[in-house]
């Protein structure tokens, strides 16, 4: 259960070629950010590039960047043709998990993730993409390419299928020890991407806490609660809100710190794996219900890719001034072609202006 492009409106049928498109649009991939990298990157930029535009949208280049002789081989291994718009960047480093996040892009300047992000600051790139440490991701981003105006900490944005809707959830991972007023943003962050990208006018948002009564808890929460009481901004928030709320559709928006909304991510993500296991047990327990699997089985397919995290690819990192996406570090190659997808729909609508003046005008 990963981010999420889903939301946008459809693109318009082309009515003839258009000079606009005629660039192509350049994501840029740390190409060894996947706990078996570079193989999912390589397959999952091969998979992207090859797969149809939507009309009206630019075509698609992949530029990876790490260790290129180990690239140049394993696109070779995958079946690279003359066709597939893909190059190589040569970096001579990686950034781990086991790394500190300001001690990677200190004394890792030619990392996979940095050369990445460098290059789309400096205008060679229209978005990044990485499924390495994200709090190093997060930190590259911030210091090389900047905030948005007004924006105190950048935040990973999350969507999660729920029944009645998309529920955006900001901070899910980047931001683990924030201060009130950014916890406070982050809400506001997730507001201005449900108006963006899902198109609602006055989104209900609320703040994950432990209770809904007002003396629940931490100081954080409470400093946050307060603070967001007071917006008078183009969003409806309704307060403390639980997780067993998160699901009942009462919602459109969740703001919390980024070590309880990870957990929550990782949470539900277990939790959906686990339950099709136990489904399935079920459904081959008797011949009568392997009978019925066959008619449920439409149905649970569909579920299955709602919750899929590879296939809804990556979540945005909101604050910085270019599109940049964090993908799951398990992520195969189609979680990262959807990444690759969701980073280019991004930069298509131009998506970091957009949420700017969003975040503005809320507040």
């Amino acid at each position: 259960m990963r981010i999420v492009p889903q939301g946008f409106p459809r693109a318009k049928e082309a009515r003839g070629p258009s000079p606009a498109l005629a660039r192509s649009l350049s994501v840029v991939l740390d190409a060894f950010g996947t706990d078996r990298a570079p193989g999912p990157e390589v397959a999952g930029a091969l998979r992207a590039v090859r797969a149809p535009r939507p009309a009206g949208e630019h075509p698609l280049e992949v530029v990876l960047v790490g260790d290129a002789p180990r690239l140049e081989a394993t696109l070779a291994r995958l079946g690279r043709t003359p066709d597939d718009r893909i190059t190589i960047v040569h970096a001579g480093e990686v950034v781990t998990m086991d790394d500190h996040p300001a001690q990677a892009f200190r004394t890792k300047p030619d990392s996979s993730m940095r050369v990445a992000v460098e290059r789309v600051a400096g205008g060679q790139g229209d978005a990044v993409v990485s499924a390495g440490n994200s709090g190093a991701m997060l930190a590259c981003a911030l210091f090389v390419m900047g905030r948005l105006p007004g924006i105190e900490r950048p935040a990973i944005v999350t969507v999660l299928p729920a029944p009645t809707g998309p529920l955006v959830l900001c901070d899910a991972g980047g931001n683990v020890e924030p201060k009130a007023s950014q916890l406070a943003q982050f809400g506001v962050i997730a507001a201005a991407y449900d108006q963006v990208v899902h198109g609602r006018d006055r989104p209900r948002l609320g703040l994950l806490s432990n209770g809904t009564e007002a003396g629940k808890g931490t100081q954080l929460t409470r400093d946050a609660h307060a603070l967001l009481a007071a917006i008078q901004g183009g969003f409806h928030y309704v307060g403390y809100v639980e997780g067993s709320d998160l699901f009942r559709g009462g919602i459109d928006c969740i703001a919390t710190d980024g070590f309880t909304g990870n957990i929550v991510l990782k949470t539900c993500e277990g939790i959906a794996e686990g339950m099709f296991g136990l489904v399935r047990q079920e459904l081959e327990k008797t011949p009568l219900a392997r009978l019925g699997s066959a008619l449920v089985a439409p149905a649970l397919r569909g579920v299955a890719r709602r919750i899929d995290y590879t296939e809804v690819g990556g979540a945005l990192l909101a604050g910085v001034t270019r599109p940049a996406v964090i993908a799951h570090g398990r992520s195969d190659g189609n979680a990262i072609a959807s990444a690759i997808r969701a980073a280019a729909q991004f930069a298509d609508r131009a998506l970091p202006d957009k949420l700017a003046a969003a975040i503005g005008a809320l507040g």
